[in-house]
């Protein structure tokens, strides 16, 4: 249900673009509730130091996900600082604990734990997505790794391959680009509890006298929530975090990006080979009723490079983060760290639907096959001529004469006779017969070792995909 309106600037992220579950990851609410944990988890190392009553951690507990946004932005609105409004809305809630909540702590010290959890949670998110998504790859491979279409080179066409081959090569880049979001998901770290320039003063001072060190507590605080501490911070952690969970998110786009480009080509009529799925009662075009055009793909790459546009800014928050801190790094990091996710998000499930209800048109396949097919089999023809003892340089000469007379026709919407031209050329048939020819030119069987390789690709996805 709609828990927004119309009537003033709302983020096509709010509505339009990404899912539910990602929407709640970087909901307010959510964040909040976040950020009440670490105050918990604070609370419960400081407890088990002394420093805090049992009473007291068992009320910051019962209120932990009773958070107050109304009561927050009230309090923020006369004191301007959205952390203090937390806590203060925090202990209003909890009476007995209002004297301990924060205790030691900087801002920093909860919002960038906060935001440690978030981030994995989302980075697995997209983890789950991508793996569906390779899946369906996995099935298209599977399908056609046998299908001999036409490759092209420089727009142009080559040589044949396979289907399920070209599907392959997105699908080993896919693979790699798993296996990042997978490393860096690992990989991700909170500040931990160290204070105001991260030497963990505030707290080594309010932990004299106690059993237990500033490591100690930090260690049990990250225990608690469940994720590592950088050893060495600033007020923040490091802004290169930011960077390289952004980075993986980039490569992933990447990829995706080239295929959606691919995607496009292979359905414009004249190559005819691919279509996306298109509902009975979709419109292409408001001009055009004929119209059939390649929405989802062009969607796809559209966010793409909106994602890849935000790399800079967060390099720029990681190199121009001065000394201990600046916090030219705030704003910005509220718009891109959410928009990052909810467009890769959009963009996963985009494609997830139009690989699964993609068509892969024979017909358009063979026509092109039929061709430009043959012009790839003549070097088919020239290595059996080569085999054969023909003069290789000579051949080479022949069979190009002959292919730039039919690629002269086929340009001119004739059929293609290069393989009558070969068949009946003397000096061709002084080494083959003209069944021998004729074999020998069917470029179906021309694709190498495409489908062994597609299939090999496969083997790789699995192994990831069943770590």
């Amino acid at each position: 249900m709609q828990s927004f309106t119309h009537d003033t600037y709302i983020s096509p992220l709010t509505w339009r673009y990404g899912s539910e579950p990602m929407r709640f990851l970087f909901s307010e609410t959510h964040k909040r509730r976040l950020l009440r944990r670490v105050w918990v988890a604070l609370a419960s190392a400081q407890r088990e130091a002394g420093l805090v009553t049992e009473q007291q951690l068992s009320e910051l507990k019962a209120s932990q996900d009773a958070v107050d946004i109304d009561r927050a932005m009230a309090i923020e609105a006369e004191i301007h600082h959205d952390l203090m409004a937390e806590i203060k809305t925090y202990a209003e809630q909890c009476p007995t604990a209002a004297p301990i909540i924060h205790l030691g702590a900087t801002s920093m010290d909860i919002l960038d734990n906060m935001d440690a959890l978030r981030l994995k949670e989302a980075l697995g998110l997209l983890i789950k997505q991508t793996e569906t998504l390779l899946s369906a790859f996995v099935a298209k491979m599977e399908a056609y790794a046998d299908t001999p279409c036409m490759a092209f080179t420089h727009i142009q066409p080559a040589e044949p391959t396979t289907v399920g081959y070209r599907f392959a090569q997105t699908a080993q880049d896919l693979k790699e680009d798993l296996q990042s979001l997978i490393a860096v998901h690992d990989s991700v770290r909170g500040k931990g509890m160290k204070g105001a320039v991260g030497t963990s003063a505030s707290y080594t001072e309010l932990l004299k006298g106690t059993a237990f060190t500033a490591r100690e507590l930090e260690q049990k605080v990250m225990d608690q929530l469940g994720i590592k501490a950088y050893t060495a911070a600033t007020q923040i952690y490091t802004r290169k975090q930011d960077l390289r969970i952004a980075q993986a998110i980039s490569s992933l786009c990447c990829t995706l990006s080239k295929f959606f480009f691919d995607f496009r080509l292979l359905q414009t009529p004249p190559i005819g080979e691919w279509s996306e799925p298109f509902g009975n009662k979709q419109v292409g075009s408001s001009a055009m009723p004929f119209k059939r055009n390649p929405i989802n793909s062009e969607k796809i790459d559209s966010l793409c490079r909106y994602v890849e546009g935000q790399v800079s800014a967060l390099w720029q928050n990681a190199a121009s983060t001065l000394l201990e801190r600046t916090l030219d790094d705030s704003a910005n990091r509220r718009m891109i760290l959410p928009d990052l996710f909810l467009t890769t998000d959009e963009i996963l499930t985009t494609a997830l639907k139009v690989v699964t209800g993609m068509q892969i048109h024979s017909k358009g396949i063979e026509r092109n096959l039929a061709a430009y097919g043959i012009f790839a089999a003549s070097e088919r023809l020239l290595m059996e001529l080569g085999k054969r003892g023909a003069n290789r340089q000579e051949m080479h000469e022949l069979i190009r004469s002959h292919s730039l007379k039919a690629w002269a026709e086929v340009q001119d919407g004739q059929p293609n006779t290069l393989k009558e031209m070969l068949k009946q050329d003397p000096e061709v048939r002084s080494f083959l017969s003209e069944s021998e020819i004729e074999t020998v030119l069917d470029a179906r069987g021309y694709t190498g070792d495409a489908a062994l390789r597609t299939r090999l690709v496969i083997d790789e996805v699995q192994a990831v995909l069943s770590r």
